[in-house]
Protein backbone atom coordinates (compact mmCIF):
# COMPACT_ATOMS: atom_id res chain seq x y z
CA UNK A 1 0.00 0.00 0.00
CA UNK A 2 1.23 3.53 -0.79
CA UNK A 3 1.87 6.19 1.74
CA UNK A 4 -0.50 8.71 2.24
CA UNK A 5 0.67 11.96 0.43
CA UNK A 6 1.14 14.69 3.17
CA UNK A 7 -1.01 18.27 2.59
CA UNK A 8 0.03 21.06 4.76
CA UNK A 9 -3.27 22.96 5.06
CA UNK A 10 -2.28 27.01 5.76
CA UNK A 11 -5.05 28.25 7.41
CA UNK A 12 -6.26 31.31 9.73
CA UNK A 13 -9.09 29.23 11.58
CA UNK A 14 -6.89 27.91 14.20
CA UNK A 15 -6.85 31.04 16.22
CA UNK A 16 -10.43 30.86 16.67
CA UNK A 17 -12.37 27.64 19.09
CA UNK A 18 -15.42 28.30 16.63
CA UNK A 19 -13.73 28.07 13.34
CA UNK A 20 -11.38 25.29 14.31
CA UNK A 21 -14.96 22.78 15.21
CA UNK A 22 -16.86 24.42 11.88
CA UNK A 23 -14.70 24.90 8.62
CA UNK A 24 -11.63 24.22 9.90
CA UNK A 25 -12.33 20.39 10.48
CA UNK A 26 -14.61 20.53 7.39
CA UNK A 27 -11.71 21.37 5.75
CA UNK A 28 -9.49 18.79 7.22
CA UNK A 29 -12.51 15.89 6.97
CA UNK A 30 -12.90 16.72 3.18
CA UNK A 31 -9.19 16.55 2.99
CA UNK A 32 -8.73 13.34 4.58
CA UNK A 33 -11.77 11.84 3.00
CA UNK A 34 -9.81 12.04 -0.61
CA UNK A 35 -6.62 9.84 1.25
CA UNK A 36 -4.20 13.04 1.97
CA UNK A 37 -2.37 13.18 5.69
CA UNK A 38 -3.35 16.55 6.71
CA UNK A 39 -0.72 18.41 8.43
CA UNK A 40 -2.72 21.31 10.08
CA UNK A 41 -0.50 23.05 11.83
CA UNK A 42 -2.61 24.44 14.67
CA UNK A 43 -2.91 20.92 15.73
CA UNK A 44 0.33 19.80 15.03
CA UNK A 45 1.86 23.08 17.39
CA UNK A 46 -0.92 22.48 19.91
CA UNK A 47 2.01 20.80 22.75
CA UNK A 48 3.77 24.50 22.05
CA UNK A 49 2.64 26.46 25.24
CA UNK A 50 2.35 30.29 24.61
CA UNK A 51 3.26 31.12 27.64
CA UNK A 52 6.96 30.04 27.48
CA UNK A 53 10.27 31.92 26.46
CA UNK A 54 10.51 32.07 22.25
CA UNK A 55 7.25 30.06 22.12
CA UNK A 56 6.49 32.06 18.76
CA UNK A 57 9.63 31.09 17.44
CA UNK A 58 9.24 27.52 17.35
CA UNK A 59 5.59 27.56 16.24
CA UNK A 60 7.57 29.60 12.63
CA UNK A 61 10.50 26.89 12.82
CA UNK A 62 7.90 23.94 13.38
CA UNK A 63 5.57 25.38 10.63
CA UNK A 64 8.44 26.29 8.22
CA UNK A 65 9.95 22.46 8.70
CA UNK A 66 6.14 21.39 7.85
CA UNK A 67 5.79 22.94 4.45
CA UNK A 68 9.19 21.94 3.60
CA UNK A 69 8.59 18.13 4.17
CA UNK A 70 5.14 18.57 2.91
CA UNK A 71 4.15 17.15 -0.23
CA UNK A 72 1.84 19.27 -1.47
CA UNK A 73 0.38 22.86 -0.26
CA UNK A 74 -4.03 24.02 0.45
CA UNK A 75 -4.45 27.22 1.61
CA UNK A 76 -7.20 28.90 3.06
CA UNK A 77 -7.19 32.34 1.15
CA UNK A 78 -10.00 34.28 2.49
CA UNK A 79 -9.73 37.85 3.52
CA UNK A 80 -8.65 41.23 1.79
CA UNK A 81 -6.24 41.06 2.12
CA UNK A 82 -5.83 36.71 3.44
CA UNK A 83 -3.88 36.32 6.17
CA UNK A 84 -0.29 37.02 6.41
CA UNK A 85 0.58 33.85 7.95
CA UNK A 86 -0.84 32.30 5.08
CA UNK A 87 0.42 34.08 2.45
CA UNK A 88 4.50 33.84 4.23
CA UNK A 89 3.62 30.20 4.29
CA UNK A 90 2.04 30.21 0.37
CA UNK A 91 5.18 31.98 -0.61
CA UNK A 92 7.66 29.06 0.90
CA UNK A 93 5.40 26.54 -0.66
CA UNK A 94 5.94 28.29 -4.44
CA UNK A 95 9.59 28.40 -3.56
CA UNK A 96 10.27 24.68 -2.83
CA UNK A 97 7.98 24.15 -5.86
CA UNK A 98 5.25 22.10 -3.66
CA UNK A 99 1.81 21.56 -5.73
CA UNK A 100 -0.61 24.22 -4.86
CA UNK A 101 -3.76 24.38 -4.08
CA UNK A 102 -6.28 27.24 -3.04
CA UNK A 103 -9.54 27.47 -1.41
CA UNK A 104 -11.31 30.65 -1.05
CA UNK A 105 -14.88 30.85 -0.59
CA UNK A 106 -14.87 34.51 0.28
CA UNK A 107 -17.17 36.40 -2.34
CA UNK A 108 -15.52 39.35 -2.27
CA UNK A 109 -12.54 40.32 -5.18
CA UNK A 110 -9.47 41.19 -4.29
CA UNK A 111 -7.19 41.66 -7.17
CA UNK A 112 -5.60 44.87 -9.72
CA UNK A 113 -5.82 42.35 -12.12
CA UNK A 114 -9.19 41.11 -14.44
CA UNK A 115 -7.08 37.38 -14.51
CA UNK A 116 -7.34 36.44 -10.64
CA UNK A 117 -10.01 37.29 -7.71
CA UNK A 118 -6.82 38.23 -5.22
CA UNK A 119 -3.09 39.77 -6.24
CA UNK A 120 -1.63 38.07 -8.94
CA UNK A 121 1.26 37.15 -6.73
CA UNK A 122 -0.88 34.39 -4.97
CA UNK A 123 -1.28 32.63 -8.29
CA UNK A 124 2.48 31.83 -9.10
CA UNK A 125 2.45 28.83 -7.74
CA UNK A 126 0.18 27.80 -10.28
CA UNK A 127 -0.25 26.88 -13.87
CA UNK A 128 -0.60 29.80 -15.87
CA UNK A 129 -3.25 28.30 -17.97
CA UNK A 130 -5.55 25.45 -16.50
CA UNK A 131 -4.99 27.39 -12.81
CA UNK A 132 -8.51 27.22 -11.88
CA UNK A 133 -7.82 23.63 -11.68
CA UNK A 134 -6.40 24.58 -8.28
CA UNK A 135 -8.82 26.44 -7.22
CA UNK A 136 -11.46 25.96 -4.88
CA UNK A 137 -14.37 27.72 -3.60
CA UNK A 138 -16.41 25.13 -1.74
CA UNK A 139 -15.89 22.29 0.49
CA UNK A 140 -17.94 20.07 -1.77
CA UNK A 141 -15.85 21.44 -4.71
CA UNK A 142 -12.34 19.66 -3.17
CA UNK A 143 -13.87 16.26 -4.17
CA UNK A 144 -14.16 17.09 -7.64
CA UNK A 145 -12.38 14.31 -9.71
CA UNK A 146 -11.81 16.87 -12.28
CA UNK A 147 -9.88 19.10 -10.78
CA UNK A 148 -5.95 19.00 -9.80
CA UNK A 149 -5.93 17.94 -5.79
CA UNK A 150 -7.89 14.76 -6.68
CA UNK A 151 -5.62 13.88 -9.85
CA UNK A 152 -2.61 14.64 -7.51
CA UNK A 153 -3.25 12.42 -4.62
CA UNK A 154 -4.21 9.91 -7.04
CA UNK A 155 -1.81 9.58 -9.47
CA UNK A 156 0.94 11.93 -9.16
CA UNK A 157 1.83 15.51 -9.55
CA UNK A 158 -0.22 18.40 -11.32
CA UNK A 159 0.41 19.26 -14.27
CA UNK A 160 2.72 22.81 -13.92
CA UNK A 161 3.12 24.46 -17.43
CA UNK A 162 3.32 27.08 -18.63
CA UNK A 163 4.28 28.90 -15.06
Amino acid sequence: MAAKKTLYLANPYGFSAQQREGPLAALVAALEALGAEVWEPFARNSQINPASPGWAYQIGQADLRDVRNADGFFAVVNGCPPDEGVMVELGMAIAWEKPVFLFRDDVRRCSESEAYPLNLMVFTGLPGEGWQAYWYTSIEEIADPGKALVRWLNDGAPSRTKR
